[in-house]
């Protein structure tokens, strides 16, 4: 038996792999986060969904494996790939209990894909990717990997800038950052990716640190190298003429 962890991208038709889109066709039901099965569910209105709300993660995984266990084609669902803060990982760890389950990834396109293409070409060379939730993570550790990644001058895309209850997150990140790298450093920010409302904004470091991000807003932050074309923000990957 398989249960199937699916990234759904940005959860827009367009967005979605054709693999992704395939797999959720033939399950039986469809478990995710509700507002994330809000988006399938306008592609696929006529599905059985299980669905709950944030922080219900390991519920969710748990009621997914036991219809699995049923026999049923089970579908788990999330934003993106399922393996970038996604369900993957807790997937396979629920399921480790039962011998007879495998899991199968099937992989979408992240935010910091989906959005890098939006912004230019912001990722063009080595990267890091940080998350500013610190529901699961401490910020001490958070503080020291936005260190870490400024000073080895890393492109940076930063997943969950900010919240009702982390409104100032963003601005702690960027002072971090801001000691090693110039005020004027080029950064993107993308909104509602693959949705309605979808936008982008390029800008300075300086300026990002004042930026109204929201849980929806995805951050790109340019290394030494980085610059803006034409309205874009591209870091070079260091191809030479020879």
């Amino acid at each position: 038996m398989k249960i199937y962890v699916v990234g759904i991208g940005a959860g827009s038709a367009d967005g979605m792999t054709y693999e992704a889109r395939k797999v959720l066709e033939n399950s039986d039901v469809i478990v995710g986060y509700t507002v994330y099965a809000d988006l399938v569910k306008k592609l696929l209105p006529d599905k059985e969904y299980f669905t709950s709300a944030m922080k219900q993660e390991r519920e969710r995984c748990e009621k997914a494996v036991e219809m699995a266990a049923q026999g049923r084609k089970v579908a788990v669902i999330c934003s993106g790939d399922a393996g970038v803060y996604g369900m993957a990982s807790l997937v396979h760890e629920v399921a480790a209990e039962f011998e007879d389950i495998d899991v199968c990834v099937v992989a979408g396109v992240s935010a910091m894909l989906s959005g890098g293409a939006l912004v230019g070409a912001p990722l063009g060379h080595d990267f890091a990717v940080i998350s500013l939730s610190d529901l699961l993570t401490p910020w001490e550790k958070i503080e020291k990997r936005l260190e870490c990644a400024a000073i080895g001058d890393f492109a940076i895309c930063l997943y969950n800038p900010s919240s009702k209850k982390r409104r100032d997150y963003l601005q702690k990140a960027c002072d971090i950052i801001l000691k090693c790298r110039d005020t004027k450093t080029v950064c993107a920010a993308a909104k509602n990716i693959g949705r309605d409302g979808e936008e982008y904004t390029v800008m300075t470091l300086g300026e990002l640190r004042d930026y109204q991000a929201d849980m929806f807003t995805t951050v790109f932050i340019g290394n030494s190298q980085t610059r803006e074309i034409k309205g874009k923000m591209v870091t070079p990957r260091g191809y030479k003429n020879v």
